[in-house]
């Protein structure tokens, strides 16, 4: 333990509690004083009050949890206490832990400037930013956690949260099935968390240690990496859980931006590059683990490059970016996977932010009207750009640099891993551009602006909501510098994992070539076949493109998916065991009932013909008796001395013949 370690084990404890204290108050006090008038609305008086506070309440907390967030990557405090028999709670700020805590409270605090300025007074801004504090404090849990045990618990409250966050206006009918699918997808995924505690348990790691899990024996060990690798990919929305993410657009755009970015999503990819020596030690599911990543990073990027809506081609990317850094995992590549992650952080959560600041002025969300946005609103317009640099992954942006860092260490495990990586870095740059082409492109004279297809929109971002584009869109374009060979080494040592080259020149010029000329033809191409209105005929090729994604985009993304692999299984188990209810537990229920009828109706039976009847038999020989009895009392005295006399000659005789 250093000596951080030893002297602040309160500032480990302290980095979570803080927002899940504040985010706790803020939401209760919200939803009591709503209460008054009403779920869902701010109310009267004190309810006003909570929805005018909230907001700064909470940037307030996030601020100071960003401090404490740099002060524990500093110290790096741990702390022990009792949980079960056996299995402490164990929390710990260490290599990579540091560098999530800070890029969680970071982004945390810039969405929550944002959301300030964007969310409207009409809303019940207590409830909201109560359930975002207790979100991120929840992804502070599962980032520190030490022990397993520990990790389930934030694990499991931040699934529940974004239930809760996805169903924000769960007024809107379409927004609790969006929320519902989200959670049910994750929760199922989750339960190979608890088959992995299990199996851990069985195989001998010590108090669920997460540094321990690789030490279980087999067949346990097998056992424990496939729970882990499943919870993973559900909660990284990889394939085959892939689908739920897009529905997660239903809710606000603050809500999107910090689960898509730093908390939930990102939580998988953090959990196995955390858990990376059990992959090693497992054998097979390190190979597993970069397969999964690389193939949806192709497969989700050509996904986004099918979508006309930004958010959801935000939401497909974010996919297609997540498993960068679940391929870097399986790779060994701690140090490549967590660049990648941080630089992610800041580019996915700044172009959500800009997408949903142009929400809110223009109302609407749709590719084809919102051209001229970024030039109606240039702040939010220059950030979007940044990001959208950084997703294509241009020099000399972040992800670009990051990226090439995952794929030399996929280079590592072999030529077939780099080139789907390399595919799946160039389509990146496709959606990205396709992006950028129409936030930048005037609209065309003549054409409707296409505004307020979702809702009316303001026609205003507010500066509140501006300033934190900015903000992250400077780490957006700088964090690659964490990927340069001077910081890469030592870095990788720091984080706990092998340390992973640089990428060498050549990679980086044929990335950023491949990057330079795939973004180039899709602004050409784009602006070759979108210039009229309405649109030209696309020429072959660009249909049979167009077909192939549209068709992953079906099968991969939606509610085709869901069913497939969520839907119609637990449908069917449904309807077995409702079966089994009514033939087996209704029939033997029924069975019992029957019998219990037969045995009373016997009992009855029973009890009439020879209870009865023995009682009436035992009455009348009474009766019988009792005349018989009578008949000696005549009340004449000389009968009675008869009577006596008969008596004792029959005694004398009796007693006679026994004593002969």
């Amino acid at each position: 333990m250093t000596p951080g370690a030893a002297a602040a084990p309160w500032l480990a404890w302290l980095l979570p509690a803080l927002p899940l204290a504040a985010g706790a108050v803020l939401a209760v006090a919200a939803v009591a004083t709503a209460g008054r008038t009403g779920a869902g609305h701010t109310g009267t008086g004190a309810g006003r009050r909570v929805s005018a506070v909230a907001p700064w309440a909470a940037v307030a907390v996030a601020a100071v949890t960003l401090v404490l967030a740099a002060a524990a990557a500093a110290l790096h405090p741990a702390a022990m206490a009792p949980l079960f028999p056996g299995i402490p709670a164990a929390v710990r700020v260490d290599g990579l832990s540091a560098v999530m805590v800070v890029t969680v409270a970071g982004v945390t605090l810039a969405v929550l400037v944002f959301a300030a300025g964007d969310l409207g007074p009409d809303e019940n801004r207590g409830r909201f930013f109560g359930l975002m504090l207790l979100f991120a404090g929840a992804m502070l849990v599962t980032v520190t956690a030490g022990t397993l045990a520990l990790l389930l618990m934030g694990w499991e409250v931040m699934g529940g949260l974004s239930y809760a966050l996805i169903g924000y206006w769960w007024r809107d009918p379409g927004r609790p099935p969006a929320a519902g699918t989200a959670f049910l997808v994750t929760r199922a995924a989750d339960l190979g968390l608890y088959v992995a505690a299990g199996a851990a348990l069985a195989g001998g790691v010590p108090g669920l240690t997460l540094a321990g899990l690789g030490d279980a024996s087999r067949p346990w060990l097998d056992v424990v990496a496939a729970g882990v690798l499943a919870a993973a990919f559900g909660k990284s929305a990889q394939l085959p859980f892939s689908f739920w993410l897009s529905r997660a657009m239903a809710g606000p755009s603050p809500v999107s931006a910090l689960l898509h970015s730093a908390t939930m999503v990102a939580a998988g990819g953090y959990l196995l590059l955390r858990t990376g020596p059990l992959l090693a030690a497992a054998g097979w599911a390190g190979p597993v683990a970069m397969w999964t990543g690389a193939v949806t990073a192709l497969a989700l990027g050509l996904v986004a490059v099918a979508q006309d809506d930004l958010k959801q081609l935000l939401a497909a990317s974010t996919c297609a970016q997540i498993g960068f850094i679940v391929l870097a995992a399986g790779a060994g590549g701690v140090a490549a996977g967590a660049d990648q992650l941080v630089a992610h952080a800041a580019v996915k959560s700044l172009m959500f932010l800009a997408a949903g600041a142009w929400l809110t002025a223009l109302g609407t969300r749709r590719l084809d009207a919102l051209r001229g946005a970024a030039r109606q609103y240039p702040l939010a317009g220059a950030a979007f750009t940044a990001g959208a640099v950084a997703l294509a992954g241009l020099p000399p942006a972040s992800l670009w640099v990051t990226k090439d860092q995952v794929l030399a260490a996929a280079l590592r495990a072999g030529p077939a891993l780099y080139a789907t990586g390399l595919a799946a870095a160039v389509v990146s740059a496709v959606y990205s551009v396709k992006a950028l082409w129409y936030v930048w492109q005037p609209v065309p004279a003549g054409a409707a602006s296409g505004y307020d297809t979702e809702r009316r929109g303001t026609r205003r971002v507010a500066a509140a909501a501006a300033w934190p584009l900015l903000l992250l869109a400077v780490p957006a374009l700088v964090l690659g510098v964490l990927a340069l060979p001077a910081i890469a080494g030592p870095l990788g040592h720091a984080l706990g994992g092998a340390a992973v080259p640089a990428p060498a020149w050549w990679e980086l010029t044929l990335s950023a070539v491949l990057a330079v000329a795939a973004g180039a033809a899709t602004w050409w191409r784009i602006g070759a076949t979108a210039a009229a209105i309405p649109p030209a005929p696309a020429p072959r090729r660009v249909v049979a493109v167009r077909a192939v994604s549209g068709w992953l985009f079906r099968w991969l993304d939606l509610e085709r998916a869901a069913g497939a692999f969520m839907a119609r299984p637990v449908l069917a188990v449904a309807r077995a065991l409702a079966g089994f209810d009514d033939r087996v537990v209704d029939g033997a229920v029924r069975a019992v009932a029957r019998g219990g009828l037969a045995l009373a109706g016997a009992a009855a039976r029973l009890d009439d013909a020879d209870v009865d009847g023995l009682i009436r038999q035992a009455a009348a020989g009474a009766r019988r008796l009792g005349r018989l009895a009578q008949r000696p009392q005549t009340g004449q005295l000389h009968a009675y001395y008869a009577q006596a006399a008969v008596v004792f000659a029959v005694l004398t005789l009796a007693f006679i013949f026994l004593v002969r």
